[in-house]
């Protein structure tokens, strides 16, 4: 039978060799701030944010861009606000992975909020899986973790390219998940579904021209949107909902809503379409939370056309 799940990666001497070194530093700076009280962090998280703007300057411009084209309608003051408050979601977004890491359960219990997850309950205790789609706010890190303590989850894994960063990535993340599957294993995720687990699919970034229709996302009219999350609903026994983590005054949110009816209906466009409509709705609780600095439309439905970033 077939491993569907992503192997552990094991602690490696070489680890220890110079070329890790600045990896090492940037770990324990980290592991070392996660203890910090978390009043603390938040400060430190804006002035990490202020650094970004500096350090990836491509990235600020991305997502003042995307802000321009997603909301026309607003005053260049209100884009402005949500962008510099976005910077600063991004220096916490930092420190909201370490806390995920390597924060003892009983401390991310005391920063953890559930609204609707009796709707996972009321899934599972019909014998199916479960499906949430979730949307790339940037304390998706730590979410997962809170997340995990009323399920442990089954999720899609993308290795990381250092591989101290990829066995640290792995160990922190597996605390929240169940077992994870490689990127690409779309029989891997299916399986998870089939057995009754609770899987995690986002849905809301450009994956390419591959398996995508063009619909509307905010005010850009024609935006690829992958369909493979059709896919997973359609063949696998298995009900749908939707997730936003949004980070309150007093913690982090784990908002559950409720799966589209007559869902997947057959017409993929119509389907995607209002996928995106949910995913604006789950974004608008909190936009200065979201992931702007990605090139969300860089896809475009006619290959030679002019790029919407310059």
């Amino acid at each position: 039978m077939r491993d569907k799940k992503v192997r552990a990666p094991k602690f490696s001497w070489s680890f220890l060799l110079p070329n890790y070194w600045l990896t090492w530093l940037s770990i324990i700076l980290l592991y070392t701030i996660s203890w910090l009280p978390y009043r603390l962090q938040l400060w430190l998280g804006r002035g990490l944010g202020q650094l970004i703007k500096l350090l990836a300057a491509k990235r600020y411009q991305i997502a003042k861009r995307n802000l321009e084209l997603c909301f026309p309608d607003y005053s260049p003051q209100q884009r402005s606000q949500i962008l510099e408050a976005n910077v600063a979601n991004a220096g916490m977004a930092l420190l909201e992975t370490s806390m995920g890491w390597w924060w003892p359960t009983w401390r991310v219990a005391r920063k953890a909020e559930f609204e609707g997850y009796e709707q996972v309950d009321a899934i599972l205790a019909k014998g199916k899986g479960v499906l949430v789609y979730a949307i790339h706010n940037m304390n998706l890190e730590f979410s997962c973790r809170v997340a995990g303590l009323k399920i442990p989850s089954v999720a899609f894994y993308r290795k990381h390219n250092n591989k101290l960063m990829d066995y640290m990535q792995y160990h922190g993340r597996n605390r929240s998940n169940k077992y994870m599957v490689h990127k690409r294993d779309i029989r891997g995720l299916m399986s998870a579904l089939n057995e009754k687990e609770v899987c995690f699919y986002l849905p809301d970034q450009d994956y390419g021209r591959n398996k995508c229709e063009f619909t509307p996302f905010f005010a850009v009219p024609e935006v690829a949107t992958t369909t493979g999350s059709l896919l997973f609903a359609s063949q696998a026994n298995c009900e749908t909902l939707f997730l936003a983590s949004i980070r309150t005054k007093t913690g982090y949110k784990i908002k559950i809503f409720p799966g589209l009816e007559n869902f997947p209906s057959g017409d993929d466009n119509y389907d995607v379409a209002r996928m995106n409509r949910k995913i604006e709705e789950m974004i608008l609780i909190a936009p200065e939370q979201y992931l702007w600095m990605h090139k969300r439309f860089k896809t475009r439905p006619d290959p030679n056309g002019p790029s919407l970033y310059g």
